[in-house]
């Protein structure tokens, strides 16, 4: 699940591979410069600190084994932490937000759109990876992709380690939950462009309590 990651902070970098950075509720998106800035050149400090240690061990935490010596690490400014040569990404979490995330190439896009708020159709089925479940203030509303905090009417969940899919033909969905009633995989944004199935793979931590008026 990816929750809404924003930085008042501003990096400047050219597009890559036609991916650009995006706005959402008029702060730039700090996932979204990390994936457009993947090209850049990793600094020598960012190389060799002690905070990117960190931030690569937690980016990783999201991978599954197959991707833990090839995916790219980026940090949520665009420095490149560790080159890859697969086609994920993996990144940390933002501070109270979300939980750290690996993404292909197809679910960038995804993301790109996400938080543009524009239009999507995969291409093809893509899974993204978030195997460290989201973090204690994180989570999203399984039904309003806009959703910002948990309420009442917009069933929020932080969900625990997870994989992610989208697939050209959301009717490949059908029949599958839309409500979060069991730790079985169901889908999330239904009858949005950003439908996508939640896959849940191992228990769901304590959920946030819901304010009330």
């Amino acid at each position: 699940m990816l929750s809404h990651m924003i930085s008042p902070r501003r990096t400047h970098c050219p597009k890559q591979d036609g991916r650009a950075p995006w706005t959402i509720s008029g702060l730039r998106s700090a996932a979204g410069l990390a994936i457009a800035c993947t090209a850049l050149a990793t600094s020598a400090v960012a190389q060799s600190s002690p905070d990117a240690t960190a931030m690569i061990a937690e980016a990783l935490s999201a991978a599954p084994a197959g991707i833990l010596e090839t995916a790219t690490i980026s940090d949520l400014d665009g420095n490149i932490l560790r080159e890859g040569t697969s086609d994920y990404t993996c990144f940390p979490a933002p501070n109270g937000l979300a939980g750290p995330m690996c993404m292909d190439a197809e679910w960038r896009r995804w993301m790109a759109a996400w938080m543009g708020g524009k239009p999507f159709t995969a291409e093809r089925v893509a899974i993204a990876y978030m195997l460290a479940g989201d973090g204690p203030e994180g989570g999203a509303s399984n039904i309003d992709p806009a959703a910002t905090q948990p309420a009442a009417d917009n069933e929020w969940i932080v969900e625990g380690p997870h994989m992610m899919v989208i697939t050209p033909d959301p009717a490949a969905f059908a029949g599958l939950p839309t409500v979060i009633e069991t730790d079985a995989p169901y889908v999330m944004w239904t009858g949005t462009p950003y439908v996508h199935l939640m896959v849940p793979v191992a228990a769901r931590p304590e959920q946030r309590s819901v304010p009330t008026n």
